[in-house]
């Protein structure tokens, strides 16, 4: 079986609280994740909510990074979905794991676009080992 993406939902609880409201250090922070895991940049956009929180996404070549936060709770949800194999989306949570101080965390972890019996692909698939 093939698949065309990995997709990491993750849950961050006892992150640093005054991370968590500043728009420009999570920001900051996704970008790097990106970096890390190897992505390819293409724009990000970000929102401050009143009084306090941010949501934002980095789109890259190979799809996604995105994350919202709830200062309040020390909580953010964040999700990374990369397409082909030559970016591992858990280096990315385990960047924003380290950034945001998350004390715990709990993760999905999925294969998107499994295909079956998909003779012609028009970009490189994730090989997907039977168990």
């Amino acid at each position: 079986m093939k698949a065309l993406g990995r997709h990491i939902i993750a849950e961050f609880y006892d992150c640093d609280s005054n991370i968590l409201k500043d728009t420009q250090l999570v920001e900051t922070y996704m970008k790097r994740a990106a970096i890390e895991c190897g992505a390819t940049i293409v724009e990000s956009a970000f929102h401050t909510f009143n009084p306090y929180g941010v949501s934002g996404v980095i789109v890259i070549a190979e799809s996604h990074l995105a994350i919202h936060t709830w200062p309040e709770y020390s909580y953010a949800a964040v999700d990374v979905f990369t397409c082909g194999d030559e970016i591992d989306p858990q280096d990315a949570i385990n960047s924003l794991i380290e950034s945001l101080k998350a004390k715990d965390s709990k993760m999905v972890n999925m294969l998107r676009g499994e295909l079956k019996n998909q003779d012609v692909l028009h970009h490189k698939p994730i090989e997907v080992k039977s168990v």
